[in-house]
Parts: C-alpha cells; sequence; structure tokens
C-alpha cells in the first residue's frame, strides 16, 4: 500500500508545491462556515484552508485574517466576490497581511484586479466554468483555475464536473495547475481526477459539519439527514434578472428566494435600482440567509447551500480524520486501478 501512497502522493506534488500545502486538498469557502476556526484547522492538518470573504468589509476581513493567522502558522487564501464594491480595497488587506493565494470567485475578474494582487505577491486562482473561460484567464495571467461542476453547494454553473474535467484538463493542465470541484465526496473522485491531470481537489460540504466547523448543530443535522436529491439548484424568476443558481437543501428558504427575486425584479421595473445594485442585493440576500442557517440554527427559512456530496456527510469528524480518510481511499482506487 505504501507504495500507492508515495504514488498519490506524487499526483499531487505540483498542486502541493503551488499551495505550500502536505496535500493537494483545499477547503472551499462557504460563507460564515470558512472563517478562522475551520480555515486554521483545515491548514494546521496539511490541507488548505479558504477565508470566505463573502460580504465582509475590509475591516471585517483584517480583523478574520489577523484572527487566522493567531491560529496557524501554515499557508491559507482568502475567498473575494468579484462583485464586491470594496474589491480593491480588500485585495489591499489581503496584500497587508502577507496572503499568499487569493481566489477570485462570481465571474470575470474586474479589469486591474489580477495586476493588483500579483503585484504584492499573492497568487491568483479563479473558477473555470467552461474551456473558453479557462483559455481566456490564463491568458489574463491568473496562476491556477478551479473546474467547479453543477453538483457543487452554493454559487453553481450549469454543467457537471465529469464533463468539465473531462474538456477542460486536457487542454490546460500542462500550463497552469487546475483543482476540480463539486460532487467530490470520497477519495476514489480524487484519484480518478488526479489521473485525469488535476493537480488537486476542492472540496466544501464534506468540511462543512466538521468538528471544528462553527455551524449551528441544526445545520450539521440537516446535513447529516439529506441526501444528494435533497440538495437542489435554485430558480430563476425573472430572464432579465440574471441569477447565478445556488444548489441548497431544499426548505422554505428556498420559497423566500423566490419572493427576494420578485423583490428585486420590481425595483428594476421601477428604476430604483440598477442591475449591478440589484445583484449586490441578492448577494446580501444569500449572506443573510446563510447566517440564519449557520450561526443562528433556522434551518426552515435560512439557507442550506450543500452540494449533491451531501448524502456522504454522515457524522462529525475532526477535519485531520476526513483528510485522512479521503487519502488512503484514494491510495487504495490507485492500488485497485493496478492490479
Amino acid at each position: 500500500m505504501s507504495v500507492f501512497v508515495d504514488r498519490l502522493n506524487r499526483r499531487m506534488q505540483r498542486g502541493c508545491d503551488f499551495l505550500g500545502s502536505e496535500v493537494a486538498i483545499i477547503c472551499g469557502a462557504m460563507s460564515w462556515v470558512s472563517e478562522r476556526n475551520l480555515v486554521s484547522a483545515m491548514s494546521n492538518a496539511g490541507g488548505f484552508g479558504l477565508i470566505a470573504c463573502g460580504a465582509m468589509s475590509p475591516e471585517l476581513l483584517d480583523a478574520e485574517i489577523v484572527a487566522t493567522k493567531a491560529l496557524t502558522a501554515k499557508p491559507f487564501g482568502v475567498n473575494l466576490i468579484t462583485m464586491h464594491p470594496q474589491l480593491t480595497e480588500l485585495i489591499a488587506v489581503c496584500a497587508k497581511h502577507g496572503v499568499t493565494h487569493i481566489v477570485l470567485a462570481g465571474g470575470l475578474p474586474p479589469t486591474g484586479s489580477i495586476d493588483a494582487i500579483k503585484a504584492a505577491g499573492a497568487k491568483v486562482i479563479c473558477f473555470a466554468p467552461a474551456l473558453v473561460m479557462a483559455k481566456k484567464l490564463i491568458r489574463s495571467g491568473v496562476d491556477a483555475l478551479v473546474v467547479e461542476g453543477m453538483e457543487a453547494g452554493g454559487h453553481i454553473g450549469p454543467v457537471s464536473t465529469s464533463v468539465l474535467a473531462q474538456e477542460i484538463l486536457p487542454e490546460v493542465a500542462e500550463q497552469v495547475p487546475v483543482f476540480v470541484a463539486g460532487g467530490i465526496g470520497r477519495g476514489e473522485a480524487i484519484a480518478a481526477y488526479l489521473d485525469m491531470g488535476a493537480a488537486g481537489v476542492q472540496l466544501g460540504t464534506r468540511f462543512a459539519c466538521a468538528t471544528e466547523s462553527i455551524a449551528h448543530p441544526n445545520f450539521k443535522k440537516a446535513f447529516f439527514r439529506a441526501s444528494a436529491r435533497d440538495a437542489i439548484a435554485s430558480v430563476q424568476i425573472d430572464p432579465r434578472l440574471p441569477v447565478i443558481p445556488v444548489r441548497a437543501l431544499k426548505n422554505a428558504g428556498g420559497e423566500r428566494f423566490l419572493a427576494k427575486q420578485r423583490e428585486v425584479a420590481a425595483a428594476l421595473d421601477a428604476g430604483d435600482v440598477d442591475m449591478g445594485a440589484a445583484q449586490l442585493q441578492i448577494e446580501h440576500y444569500w449572506a443573510g440567509a446563510l447566517r440564519r442557517a449557520v450561526i443562528d440554527g433556522d434551518v426552515e427559512q435560512g439557507s442550506l447551500m450543500a452540494g449533491q456530496s451531501v448524502g456522504m456527510v454522515t457524522k462529525e469528524e475532526p477535519i485531520a480524520e476526513i483528510i485522512a480518510t479521503l487519502m488512503a481511499e484514494a491510495a487504495a482506487a490507485l492500488e485497485k486501478r493496478a492490479a
């Protein structure tokens, strides 16, 4: 078996070198969940943690980075939303603290953002929902990509992980490290994507209910009870208001989102808001709905963002044990393929 552990480590080496971690497993940024405790625990366990900035102000992000650094000396990154009105200031906060990796999520990076991050010496990671976007981002100077399929929790694209991986990895994996995300819950899948050329993987749902996660016990219980079919994507009700679908466990909160879309669409009609402000309202809605579920434990009215791998989350475990299990499963998968 040790031969296959070594083989697994070799396949992950490129991702580990890029991240500065012991294993090339990123904990995806989950608003309210991916804060100092989970992020530091992930990095201390050998993986790579990401602070979910979400709707945080620069002052709040500053405090969160300081608090995370007090809990770990290992590398970690920050996930920033491209439509955040204070993106430039948030990048400056990361630069001030020497954050080594910044993930830009939620659309094409605004002009100058990639250059600003790289000027501070940090690595830029972006999401590539299609091959054409992957090539465009590489030309723009990004250092790595995350290929995330629709099976993921939170904001999602329209294409499955397996299809995106087949489309994108053969074309760009030699140019930049590519991390695959969406629907990954076991090590066998990790081994498969590494074999296809991925430098590593990103998982969120699998870590949301870790012992170190501050998520409310009600939130965690909802995950333990859920199956893959319970994690559904939100519906866009007005074609004039492009809303990125969000995958979450079905509950009354999902119905409230439909009402919120109608409210924002009416404000657009009345000329009370422009498109940018309308989309920001939607983002703020999700931040509030997530907080109700994650922090307050309101699993009926809050948002239970979860990927379709939620059925594989059955108990609360320390992050170190989750990572060890995933790595053992991946190594065993490589051994079976060699038989």
